[in-house]
């Protein structure tokens, strides 16, 4: 068992926290709306770690066990504040009518105060989005001057809500599919790309730079590159700005990294997994373009390759049919219906299926994955930690990690790096399950 260390300094989490959002829409302002209700007393936080798990210390016989947010000092939620952008001027209240995830006996208590917050102008270009288009959207001369509009949005921020520290979630929508080019590969190339308006350089990335620019951390909720480039990963360390991505895991892919790891341990083969969803909010719509669903279909197939390993286990995984499919319909709204046939086999090769009908509700799923990275993301600022957060793949389809290393998708095994790093960060012993110890 790992010796306990000594743990890293930990600054306070004094003062105000700014959560910026890129993007209000359905799941920013069921974020927001939860926020409040919980803080308020009308609503418990379901499914948040920071507010609702628990941490085991030391051997089982210890019987230490707080909650995490009694192990770490993060920010209260009384202490957060919201700002953010979109390309609508409907304020969070209206937003969230809108997109009809809550409702309207959970959202009137509320109100009042989601009516105080409006979206800023927004970074957008319906070049990377092609299904959506709207009035509230920021004109510059080139891309350096919207990521200095960002900034200036963000100073202010900062001044007029006396704010302690910052950080930044985007939950806007998927961009078209774009590969890391020569722009992306240093910081000045990138620099350069902003002056002279790199089609490569996608708005996700400009809100990215705009808060790394700054040592703000930074988590990217959709499938599009955004920080995940090497000028921004540089810049993140050089910053020491904490970075975290990519594409929120919420409904059908939390399944699969939840299946896909207990038919490895069992060692039942895959012949193939057959994924289809329907949905029809905002993401639904901007999905339908194939542009766009390339970036999400990439983000969402490469989770059973690298949990199953077939390199290693040709016999078993070696040939899997793996395909996914999204289609928009929008009666379905943001309760997206998400169907999975799975065909494995077992002994002597007897084939066997199962089959998963998920009707999941995106966005409630979504709302406290964004509250968790805000905090730990703030946590991970405090600790002195900067540059890819690997700690985090916990929330993610398509986990960021260092150049060369492989993402680890199995859902068990993140949640034991992310508990064993807040372990390290307090110098307490790191759980490794061997517990030898116990018969010796």
């Amino acid at each position: 068992m790992a010796a306990v260390g000594k743990g890293r300094a930990i600054a306070p989490a004094e003062g105000r926290l700014g959560v910026l959002l890129p993007g209000m829409g359905a799941v920013a302002t069921t974020f927001i709306a939860g926020v409040h209700a919980v803080r308020s007393g009308r609503a418990r936080p379901i499914g948040s770690l920071t507010q609702m798990g628990t941490i085991r210390l030391g051997k089982r016989t210890e019987n230490r066990v707080p909650r995490i947010a009694e192990l770490v000092p993060l920010a209260s939620l009384e202490d957060v504040v919201f700002g953010g952008w979109d390309i609508y001027r409907d304020n969070a209240y209206e937003a969230a009518r809108k997109a009809g995830v809550l409702q309207g006996e959970h959202l009137q208590p509320l109100r009042e105060f989601l009516e105080t917050i409006t979206p800023w102008p927004a970074v957008f270009d319906s070049a990377y989005v092609k299904r959506l288009h709207g009035e509230n959207v920021k004109i510059g001369k080139n891309k350096r001057d919207l990521a200095e509009q960002l900034g200036d949005d963000i100073d202010r921020f900062r001044k007029e809500e006396r704010l302690s520290r910052l950080v930044m979630v985007w939950c806007g929508s998927t961009e078209i599919y774009k590969e890391a080019r020569e722009v992306h590969s240093t910081l000045a190339k990138f620099e350069k790309g902003l002056e002279e308006n790199d089609p490569d350089i996608a708005p996700s990335m400009i809100y990215a730079y705009a808060a790394i620019k700054r040592g703000i951390p930074y988590a990217n909720g959709a499938p599009n590159l955004s920080a995940d480039v090497p000028a921004l990963v540089d810049l993140a360390r050089k910053m020491a700005a904490p970075i975290a991505g990519k594409d929120f895991k919420t409904g059908q892919t939390l399944m699969k990294t939840i299946l896909a790891p207990g038919f490895k341990a069992r060692l039942l083969g895959l012949a193939g997994w057959y994924s289809t969803n329907i949905l029809g909010n905002r993401d639904g719509e901007v999905l339908d373009d194939p542009e766009s669903f390339k970036t999400k279909e990439v983000s969402k197939l490469g989770v059973l390759e690298h949990i199953l390993q077939p390199h290693l286990y040709p016999e078993l995984y070696g040939k899997i049919h793996h395909v996914v499919r999204i289609n928009y319909y929008p009666p379905r709204g943001d309760n997206k219906e998400g169907w999975d046939n799975i065909d494995i086999f077992g002994w002597m090769g007897y084939p066997m299926q199962i089959k998963v009908d998920f009707l999941c509700r995106d966005s409630i799923l979504a709302a406290p994955i964004v509250l968790d990275l805000a905090l730990f993301l703030d946590l991970a600022a405090r600790s002195g930690m900067s540059g890819v957060q690997e700690w985090l793949s916990f929330y993610f389809k398509s986990p960021m990690t260092a150049a060369g290393l492989y993402p680890e998708h199995d859902l068990f095994i993140q949640l034991m790096k992310l508990k064993n790093t807040l372990r390290h960060l307090r110098g307490e012993e790191l759980i490794t399950h061997l517990g030898l110890e116990y018969y010796d």
